[in-house]
């Protein structure tokens, strides 16, 4: 055996393998690894697309919750503003109801002074012409001094 015409028979078979390799291993091992770096690429880009999602929500959802907040405070301020008409517009009626009471309760006292007055003008009338006929020593007739007695009435009021 002769040395060179081995390592030239290894040479061609190399070549040969190398060739073979090139023109149909290689290739759909480089489509299978770049098939792979594209799906890696895409998994990253689409977890960066996430992540990114993830804090856009979480900023909607603090603005959502800042909103809600804003309104719960408003709808409190609304709330305690009408508690505080409320109770203004329940003053106001209780004060024209006191005060329609009170003028009635005035009312009242005036009819009972002026019914008072009129019971005490009868009995003093009665106590003059009892007194007047004492001290006369006779009795007075009220039917003929009507008009005396009128007259007296007029002056006690």
């Amino acid at each position: 055996m002769n040395i060179n015409f081995t390592l030239i028979s290894q040479a061609i078979a190399f070549s040969i393998f190398v060739w073979f390799t090139v023109k149909f291993v290689w290739p759909p091992l480089l489509r299978a690894i770049e098939e792979r770096q594209k799906q890696i690429a895409d998994g990253l880009a689409a977890g960066e697309r996430g992540k990114k999602e993830l804090e856009l929500a979480g900023q909607r959802s603090s603005d959502v919750l800042k909103d809600a907040k804003q309104r719960a405070a408003d709808i409190v301020i609304q709330a305690e503003k009408r508690a505080a008409e409320i109770i203004d517009e329940a003053k106001s009626v209780a004060k024209v109801e006191g005060d329609r009471i009170i003028a009635g309760a005035k009312a009242e006292i005036a009819h009972e002074i002026f019914s008072a007055k009129e019971d005490l003008r009868q009995q003093v009338s009665g106590l003059v012409l009892t007194g007047a006929a004492k001290i006369l020593r006779r009795e007075i007739d009220a039917k003929a001094h009507a008009d005396l007695l009128t007259a007296i009435e007029a002056e006690l009021k």
